[in-house]
């Protein structure tokens, strides 16, 4: 009786159809890596987790890596969100894994995209805001009293963190024009990157739900490839949600490909080298 449903269902056919290469798709490359399935972690990509995994070639000349909001509020501990991000930052080594993808697009040549989030005197007299967009604003977060000059900016939480300032401020490194909510919709960073003949990006940076999830999502909308460095992000946590979690789950589901800084890397390096 079942299969006569199937076969008078077209609709029905294509939906088992599609479970069945699914599974098929998982199980084989489980049965590949020879490994138990898993599901997505900070620091190990996926295997036989139920979803296919498009996958991400680094291709030289039209792949670069992004990094959103590198800066003092959210990676030093004297930052003003140390205290909700400081436990995802610590367990998932962001800090230290954020540098080793500086250093590997240093070392190889690899275009390098610095996305930040400042704020300054005339966002503070916005009409209305978001959830933490108003918290935000509360804590000062970002802050810089003019787009004009640096004035206050070295060592301030809008700066970039110390180690990372030999990465950034050379002739090489993009700095594009500040985000102003979370996604790139409000600066110049697809601009730029299409002037650079980049195509695919591998993102990271802070905050992993927010502006990095926010990257992610308009970038693909746009038509670039991304793929994810799941151990170089972090997102906060508090006594009732754990911001990292939620973006893990989205990564998954909507980038080309997830994987760890050293995995990454050890692509990076391969291609160059080749």
């Amino acid at each position: 009786m079942l299969n006569s449903k199937i076969k008078s269902d077209p609709i029905l056919t294509i939906v088992i159809s599609a479970t069945i290469a699914v599974s098929v798709y998982a199980g084989a490359a489980a049965t590949a890596q020879g490994e138990p399935s898993r599901a997505a972690t900070a620091s190990l990509p996926p295997i036989d987790d139920g979803l296919p995994m498009p996958g991400f070639d680094i291709v030289p000349g039209e792949t670069a890596i992004v990094v959103t909001d590198p800066q003092n509020d959210f990676l030093s501990p004297k930052g003003v969100t140390w205290g909700v991000v400081g436990q995802s930052i610590t367990e998932n080594g962001t800090v230290e894994n954020i540098e080793q993808l500086f250093r590997a697009a240093g070392d190889t040549g690899m275009p390098l995209f610095i996305s930040p989030h400042y704020y300054y005197e005339h966002d503070h007299r916005w009409k209305f805001e978001g959830t933490l967009e108003t918290l935000m604003h509360s804590i000062g977060m970002f802050d810089r009293p003019t787009a004009l000059n640096l004035e206050g900016f070295e060592g301030s939480g809008a700066d970039w963190l110390e180690q990372y300032k030999p990465y950034i401020e050379n002739s090489e490194t993009v700095v594009t024009s500040p985000h102003k909510v979370y996604g790139p919709d409000s600066n110049d960073l697809a601009l730029q990157l299409r002037k650079a003949g980049i195509s695919k990006v591998i993102l990271a940076g802070m905050s992993s739900n927010l502006c990095t999830e926010s990257h992610m999502r308009s970038l693909i909308e746009q038509g670039f490839e991304v793929m994810v460095v799941t151990d170089a992000t972090a997102g906060a946590i508090t006594e009732h949600y754990n911001g990292y979690d939620a973006s893990l789950t989205n990564f998954r589901m909507i980038a080309s490909k997830v994987d760890n800084t050293e995995n990454t890397v050890k692509a990076i390096k391969a291609v160059y080298s080749r």
